[in-house]
């Protein structure tokens, strides 16, 4: 086999292979010989069919498969002769392949840079630390306390309100015709709660027991059943029952009704998840500000095949964003000024993540076998129980598969062991300014970071360049992984949640070209006790990634 370098350009490397004709005969007489012992034909006792016969009838395949092999070893040698760490998968293309004469190929690959191993000890950060407060007790415990709330049978001429439940019966046509899911019985809906489609609920208002109504809605442009996106239709309601709330107090009772022995006992697991959740807040904080001094600190050269790679995924995850906006096309021209933008985000956290890499293997950070299996489980779970099993083998066999898994918790684990070395200056604050705190990483602008995002840190402050505030949560805003719960406030999650989500995959590590089919997961089926939001929710939720 001979190899002869061609390009050796910034990170990219391209190699001349020829392959001798006589080695890749002796690879296809190989195939031969063993495909030979295996064979039955009629006339020939097993394993003694002629050779020349088997190369006539299998030669073909035979010898595919001699050159995948060849090819396959051509690419390891150029990798192993030359000493490359590769970025990506190597591209090959095959320029010659005659039958008896040499085979060439060229091998085209973007190797990872050297990265000089950054300096760990002594890097200045600010922790932010909130206690729970009497008031932020207060608040979760009565927003446990409405999530228990009961609900009983109101006066008969009771006048249905928000937050009452009505219990119905409806039929719902489109031009006159019934349509599949349209129907329901005994459908319990909270008024207010925005469970069914816009105007539905609302036009519930009012209504008593017994009473009949005409409810006219309009099916959102990016409803869930393709044939009723955008169509008008009228669901004749018939109103069997209302039932009013019945607060449930703050007391022993809620306890129990809960599995706690008293309300002291549940105060304080309150208080201790409150106390997580402001400790979950603080660390993200200071993770931005980890990897804003990484990013500013930095500056190296990016394979641009992993960038390609990161950006595709952000870009990938806005268009799908994009798709369930009222005017979609008007949203895709929005994101689509700011592509140059999004791309500057992508190589921001491939550089980082190639820098936590190279801290994580400097000082023997390790993702334990132990750890691992945990993980494997946890994503098992995932999937419908008779293919829990399947799953597991799965991700116990595939190594790009399992490399993904992988990858956020190595993030996480590089992060805690540098937070850990860092000079951290502890300062008081309320929950509300440490919220504040994060929310003015989110608005600051591109140029407070240097070079490109963490292809794993799923924070780039990298994107916003006075951009709407919808659409610079889609590159960046949590610092903390996908795989982790992320404490943030259920009142202000928004829209941009989602988008920034996808975007937020970590790449701490050297990522596979592509991602590995894992089995199929089940799809969400609609709440069975909610017949009619089959035919009327409010919108079909996209998942996360």
């Amino acid at each position: 086999m001979r190899i002869a370098e061609t390009l050796n350009e910034g990170l990219k490397r391209e190699y001349s292979v020829t392959i001798p004709a006589k080695d890749l005969n002796a690879k296809i007489d190989a195939q031969v010989a063993t495909v030979a012992k295996q064979i039955r034909m009629p006339g020939f006792r097993p394993g003694k069919v002629p050779l020349n016969l088997v190369k006539k009838m299998h030669g073909a395949s035979l010898r595919q498969d001699a050159l995948q092999e060849a090819l396959n070893e051509g690419v390891q040698k150029v990798i192993a002769d030359k000493k490359l760490r590769p970025a990506m998968q190597p591209q090959v293309d095959v320029e010659s392949i005659e039958e008896g004469k040499d085979v060439a190929f060229k091998v085209a690959v973007e190797v990872l840079p050297t990265v000089q191993t950054p300096a760990v000890d002594g890097i200045k950060l600010e922790k932010l630390v909130a206690e729970p407060t009497d008031a932020d007790m207060n608040t979760a415990l009565q927003r446990l306390a409405d999530q228990q709330k009961s609900f009983e049978a109101a006066p008969a001429k009771h006048a249905a309100k928000t937050g009452d439940v009505v219990v119905m019966d409806f039929v719902g046509t489109v031009d006159g015709e019934a349509f599949e899911g349209g129907t329901g019985e005994g459908m319990q809906i909270e008024l207010g709660s925005g469970r069914l489609i816009p105007g539905f609920e609302e036009q519930l208002e009012g209504v008593k027991a017994n009473d009949q109504r005409t409810v006219k809605v309009t099916f959102p442009d990016d409803y869930n059943v393709a044939y009723l996106k955008g169509r008008e239709a009228q669901f004749a309601v018939t109103v069997n029952e209302i039932r009013t709330a019945k607060e449930a107090s703050l007391d022993d009772e809620l306890a129990k009704n809960l599995g706690l022995e008293s309300l002291d006992k549940l105060k304080e697991i309150m208080k201790d998840s409150l106390g997580n959740e402001l400790a979950g807040l603080s660390r993200t904080y200071m993770k931005r500000k980890l990897l804003d001094h990484l990013a500013a600190s930095h500056d190296f050269d990016v394979p641009q095949s992993m960038v390609e790679a990161e950006f595709g995924q952000i870009w990938q995850q806005l268009e799908h964003e994009a798709g369930h906006e009222a005017d979609v096309e008007a949203a895709k021209a929005e994101i689509e000024k700011d592509r140059d933008e999004y791309r500057r985000i992508a190589e921001r956290r491939v550089r980082l993540g190639l820098l936590l890499s190279e801290i994580g293997q400097a000082n023997d950070v390790q993702v334990t076998q132990q750890e691992m299996n945990r993980l494997i489980m946890q994503e098992a779970s995932r999937y419908p129980r008779d293919q829990q099993q399947q799953a597991v083998k799965f991700f116990q066999e595939n190594a790009m598969a399992s490399a993904q898994l992988r990858a956020p918790l190595y993030e996480e684990k590089v992060v805690d062991f540098l937070l850990e070395k860092a000079d951290l200056t502890e300062r008081k604050v309320s929950r509300e300014e440490l919220e504040a705190a994060i929310e003015s990483e989110d608005e600051s602008p591109i140029g407070h970071v240097h070079g490109p995002g963490c292809g794993h840190d799923h924070h780039d402050h990298d994107h916003s360049h006075a951009k709407p505030k919808a659409k610079k949560a889609a590159a960046k805003k949590e610092e903390a992984p996908a795989a982790e719960a992320k404490p943030v406030k259920a009142a202000k999650e928004t829209k941009p949640a989602k988008a920034e989500k996808a975007a937020e995959k970590p790449v701490a590590e050297a990522k596979p070209a592509k991602k590995a089919a894992a089995p199929k997961k089940a799809e969400a089926a609609p709440a069975a006790e909610k017949p009619a939001k089959a035919a009327a929710p409010k919108k079909a939720p996209a998942k996360k990634a």
